[in-house]
């Protein structure tokens, strides 16, 4: 590679804040935010929102959803026109 011009490519832990999952990679993304990881070393970590361990495609947990009271609630916010 063309020095200079690239990230820097260093080991990070990205960390799933639902599942509990954190794993440890090489990856370019950075963050101030540091952890303390398995091996005694010190790794900036990255909260993820959603991972394999959290999402329902591969649980097979299915989260339902409310629908008929998102829309009551709607209505009563927002009143209902008819038309």
């Amino acid at each position: 590679m063309k020095p200079g011009i690239h990230p820097d490519y260093c080991p990070v832990v990205f960390r799933d804040k639902a599942g509990g999952l954190a794993f440890l990679t090489r990856s370019t993304a950075t963050s101030t935010n540091t952890v303390e990881w398995e091996d005694g070393n010190t790794y900036p970590v990255i909260d993820v929102e959603i991972s394999s361990a959290s999402h329902p495609f591969y649980t097979g947990k299915s989260r339902v959803l409310d629908t008929a009271g998102r829309v009551e609630l709607f209505e009563r916010r927002y009143g209902t026109a008819r038309h």
